[in-house]
């Protein structure tokens, strides 16, 4: 007779991937899996293979809940810089405040854990690097046709730089790191690309001044000569 599910795999998978965004693979056991889940090891086995299998799913479906959404926003955004500073203003908020303040990302926490030697689960964290970084470049092509960048920002290597950028956002906020400073050492990541004001023509041709003739004094009016 055909085992009968009687649970949503989604709502096992957004129960687990609390678990495994918390505590990794390696330190979950499948016990603490049946109790977050609700659901009997045998038809946690039954449904996902086995631990591996079931820690690969929830970390596919993290994707496409938190990061797919943010990555398409700062692609489809208009707005260049700007929209990079928001990209990385929600991570710092989302990784400082809030109920999963401190966990850093699940993502990160893979690439930073074990389970990253798995083949499936490098594939999905490589298609995730992949994305992030397009998006953060397509942004950027924004910013430079808004002629917010430096003329010589080279697209690629300033889009790897910001998605590097973002893994050690969440890396720094897992290990205690505050908002102030993750903010800080993203404006300082941006502001080397950032497109200096047009000089004033004295601030480009200084030496007009250095060169130019002192005034000459009028002679005073009739009515201010001195007495003879």
């Amino acid at each position: 007779m055909p085992d009968i599910k009687h649970f949503n795999p989604d709502v096992v998978l957004d129960d687990a991937i609390q678990i495994f965004w918390r505590q990794g693979l390696p330190t979950t056991g499948i016990q603490a899996l049946v109790t977050a889940t609700g659901v009997s090891r045998s038809s946690l086995y039954a449904t996902f293979g086995n631990k591996d299998g079931l820690y690969t799913a929830a970390l596919g479906r993290y994707i496409d809940q938190h990061s797919v959404p943010a990555f398409a926003q700062l692609s489809s955004a208009g707005s260049g810089l700007t929209a990079i500073e928001e990209f990385f203003g929600g991570l710092i908020d989302v990784r400082c405040s809030g109920p999963v303040a401190g966990w850093g990302c699940m993502v990160t926490n893979a690439y930073a854990g074990p389970e990253c030697a798995d083949p499936g689960i490098r594939t999905l964290l490589e298609e995730h690097h992949s994305t992030l970084q397009s998006a953060m470049r397509t942004a950027l092509a924004t910013a430079a046709g808004l002629g917010q960048l430096q003329p010589s920002t080279d697209l690629d290597d300033a889009a790897a730089v910001l998605a590097t950028l973002a893994y050690g956002v969440n890396l720094r906020s897992r290990a205690g790191a505050d908002a102030r400073s993750l903010t800080d050492t993203v404006t300082a990541a941006l502001g080397p690309l950032r497109a200096h004001p047009a000089p004033s023509p004295l601030e480009r041709s200084p030496s007009l001044l250095e060169h130019s003739p002192p005034p000459q004094e009028q002679p005073p009016s009739p009515q201010e000569q001195p007495p003879q």
